[in-house]
């Protein structure tokens, strides 16, 4: 499962630009720490983001802290001290010369990432389990259509109907219950655009701007904080302060901060090691394992039609997967005939100023 999970990790890495080249990061921050954050993307990342998820519902259930862009803005907060000892212990990699990236991208990205995170708590806390994953899943075409209105970026008839049958088979299997209101599913629908710009933004900055996870989160915390803190008046009910603040509802609190922060620092690797469309495959593809490994190795019954629809996903996986891969390798064989040409190119421009300077001048 691991060896097919990071093949879709793997997946669309190849610029698709042959003739751009990229500014070289220091060997550093090259070798060792992209091995460091395959190895946590691969070990942790689908664990930290179900309990992060399971978290922030029992702490907004169970807890009952109704206060969901607060609790989006304490995440934040924590990750912003978590990255602030990481910079004073320096452990924090390097970021990019300041003239690369336009302050503009990384404000924009902080303002979408604090809509993203907080919208998908209030929509968890207004709408089913069910209805959330609708949502969760309307974000796939979105993403599609986002990449080609930005960045005119299109994809095969073949990839189109795989990311279907995906998102057909986790709807069949995971989408249970419908229940919501007209509040929830506004607040729901208006997430949907936030959180698949947020996605594409973490990838794209990742992949061009030569960013590593954690230094792009310690540059756009600050914004996603402002940005929480203008939306709390507006989304979060009164009376914050009247909560019962004892040791058990701030320690629940503080736990589901720290899988927030390993949420987030996960996705941001997947999001630098892939494409956006497919870090939402990665997670879906995750939804499906759960659901029949549940079923395989503990015995749980989610139901018949559950199965059919997780089974009906994976298999649009594979097809995705495949395409993908064979894309990559395309990729791969042009890539050395377009060095090899452009090599040839130069030496032969060099000869010819060489016999254009040793060419007697006309008396």
């Amino acid at each position: 499962m691991h060896l097919w999970a990071f093949s879709i990790l793997s997946w669309e890495n190849i610029p698709e630009d042959l003739s751009k080249e990229k500014t070289v990061m220091p060997a550093k921050q090259d070798v060792h720490w992209k091995n460091s954050e395959a190895l946590f993307i691969m070990s942790f990342g689908p664990q930290k983001e179900r309990s992060a998820n399971n978290s922030a519902f029992v702490v907004m259930g169970r807890v009952g802290f109704n206060y969901p862009i607060f609790l989006t803005l304490i995440h934040y907060a924590t990750a912003w001290v978590l990255l602030a000892i990481f910079k004073a212990l320096s452990l924090l990699p390097a970021s990019p010369p300041s003239k690369s990236t336009p302050f503009s991208s990384l404000f924009s990205l902080g303002a979408v990432m604090a809509f993203a995170s907080g919208l998908a708590n209030t929509s968890l806390k207004h709408n089913s389990v069910g209805f959330y994953q609708m949502a969760k899943i309307a974000v796939t075409p979105t993403i599609v259509a986002a990449e080609f209105i930005l960045f005119q970026k299109t994809i095969s008839f073949s990839k189109v109907a795989a990311l279907v049958v995906v998102s057909v088979g986790v709807a069949v299997a995971t989408v249970t219950d419908l229940e919501f209101n007209v509040f929830g599913a506004c607040i729901a629908i208006a997430w949907i655009v936030p959180s698949a710009i947020n996605k594409i933004l973490w990838s794209s900055l990742q992949q061009q701007g030569n960013w590593t996870a954690l230094a792009l989160m310690w540059k756009t915390t600050p914004v996603t904080v402002f940005f929480l803190v203008t939306l709390m008046p507006w989304l979060d009910p009164p009376g914050v302060l009247s909560f019962k603040w004892d040791a058990t509802n701030i320690t629940a609190i503080m736990i589901s901060a720290l899988l927030g922060f390993l949420l987030q620092w996960s996705g941001a690797l997947a999001l630098g090691a892939t494409s956006a469309t497919s870090h939402v495959v990665l997670g879906q593809f995750k939804t499906c394992v759960i659901l029949l490994g549940g079923y395989v190795l503990f015995g749980s019954d989610p139901g018949f039609v559950s199965i059919v629809g997780a089974v009906m996903a994976l298999s649009g996986m594979s097809v995705y997967t495949t395409l993908n891969l064979r894309e990559s390798r395309n990729k791969a064989v042009l890539l050395p005939n377009h060095n090899s040409s452009s090599a040839n190119k130069t030496k032969s421009e060099q000869e010819k100023s060489l016999l254009v300077e040793d060419k007697p001048p006309i008396a």
